[in-house]
């Protein structure tokens, strides 16, 4: 019988620790609203490269402690970021194939429907946005994924994350 081996799984846990710890990191008041989302990225990076191993389950978790890190109600991120899992998974081969400005774009995408999920949720509990670089993420975002992209599958390639 062939059990399917699984290599680094370590590399995967900490590129979501970091990916948090990036999120927490305090920054000055002008760069708050435009700092990437992180965790979004990675997340979609992994369910990309390993949909058998990342997924919803995954992702809620995350989600959750983004939630408990950033005092967001709780489960707001949890099922944004399953929303995006599922997907990313969904489509995780064609994904693969799309040039990395086609990607780039796909993320933008992802994190505008992630912003318009939390406006809403936002809304319903009275804390509306204040400014419109409530928006500026998914720019920022859409700008980096090229960068972490190559990063994390070089990452991937080094330490043979299967």
């Amino acid at each position: 019988m062939f059990v399917a081996k699984h290599n680094a799984g370590w590399v995967i846990i900490l590129s979501f620790i970091i990916a948090l710890l990036l999120t927490a990191m305090p920054l000055p008041e002008w760069l708050v609203n435009w700092w990437p989302a992180w965790v979004v990225m990675v997340l979609v990076y992994w369910c990309m490269a390993l949909p058998l191993r990342i997924g919803i389950g995954i992702a809620w978790l995350l989600g959750f402690l983004l939630d408990v890190q950033t005092g967001a109600l709780l489960g707001q991120n949890a099922l944004g970021l399953s929303v995006i899992a599922y997907f990313t998974n969904q489509r995780h081969r064609q994904i693969r194939v799309f040039p990395l400005t086609q990607q780039s774009l796909l993320i933008c995408f992802y994190l505008i429907l992630f912003q318009f999920y939390t406006l809403w949720i936002r809304g319903m509990t009275g804390v509306p946005p204040q400014h419109w670089s409530f928006w500026a993420p998914a720019v920022t975002s859409m700008l980096l994924w090229p960068w972490l992209f190559v990063t994390m599958r070089g990452i991937r390639r080094k330490y043979h994350v299967s």
